[in-house]
């Protein structure tokens, strides 16, 4: 890593990258499931399988209480929130005032909003999450030059992006794939592209290039950001591992045969899962390794590998 980015520094921009993301994803997912009113305990226990939350009760109460509202879980909406705004505070001379202030209004309007999912549900409540995190990463990309610091948030929200969309697609059922698409934010892409052809779904989430919530536009710019980062001066392989790991995974789905798709995807998920595992690992190890205690919030323990 460049010497102008001290460790603590890139530590705090992967981890904002990733709670942003995480709390959008976790929006997407309850706001869809919750307005369409699924709403049965094998739905529920689905949702929850997703989030690493097995063991909660399976209700709509205990859910969004959980994973929406809990500002003390790391794992959930509110969570994430905090945690995102309390890393931003420590860096606001590396991300713009616009990051920081979009970051900090999001976390003051959360108790109003949670006002109101007691009045009028929850729907406002998680579509103003998802709404200010699309808002955080525009101002990232509009506001930021693309350097290390800009690198660092982008990385953490791909790995975030990968890890979500094949948890999702571990558990999604057949006749769910209205709802799959809807969760990952690409019911209308998907439309547009493949006119509703439901057996192009996989596909369109696995595999699209264009489309910039699939799991191998994702795996490309996490890639993409690992090779500027660490610039490889070796004539043959790869010496980063974290880049190694990515690679060879979107490899190994991009030349995917599309008529074995869905007999392969179980496969195909676990080594999504274990490589960004193992690309987060590699990447505390290279880059966020301090001596001194972190001062910080991090929360991957919580969450990566689960």
């Amino acid at each position: 890593m460049r010497r102008e980015l001290l460790s603590r520094i890139a530590e705090t921009l992967y981890w904002i990258g990733r709670y942003v993301e995480r709390a959008d994803d976790i929006a997407r997912l309850l706001d869809v499931s919750v307005h369409r009113t699924i709403g049965g305990e094998e739905d529920w226990r689905s949702i929850l399988a997703i989030l690493g939350h097995e063991q909660m009760a399976p209700t709509t109460d205990s859910l969004l209480r959980r994973l929406a509202f809990d500002a003390g879980d790391p794992s959930s909406i509110a969570g994430c929130v905090r945690a995102a705004r309390e890393n931003a505070r420590g860096v606001r001379e590396i991300i713009s005032t616009e990051m920081w202030e979009c970051l900090n209004v999001t976390w003051n309007q959360l108790p109003q909003q949670r006002a109101g999912a007691g009045r009028l549900g929850p729907h406002g409540y998680l579509r103003y999450v998802s709404e200010r995190a699309s808002l955080f990463f525009g101002l990232a990309d509009a506001t930021m030059s693309r350097d290390d610091g800009w690198r660092f948030i982008v990385l953490g929200r791909c790995l975030e992006r990968v890890d979500m969309t094949a948890r999702l697609l571990a558990v999604h059922r057949e006749s769910d794939w209205r709802l799959l698409l809807q969760a990952c934010g690409a019911d209308e892409s998907f439309t547009r592209t493949h006119k509703g052809d439901s057996s192009r779904v996989l596909e369109f989430l696995l595999l699209d290039r264009l489309f910039p919530r699939s799991i191998t536009y994702a795996l490309e710019t996490a890639e993409e950001c690992l090779a500027d980062l660490t610039p490889d001066q070796r004539r043959a392989g790869i010496s980063d591992p974290a880049r190694a790991s990515i690679g060879r995974v979107r490899m190994g789905l991009e030349y995917t045969d599309l008529a074995e798709l869905r007999g392969q995807l179980p496969l195909l998920l676990i080594a999504l899962q274990e490589a960004c595992v193992a690309a987060s690992e590699a990447i505390t190890d290279r880059f966020f390794q301090t001596a001194a205690p972190a001062g910080w919030v991090r929360g991957g323990q919580s969450w990566v590998g689960v």
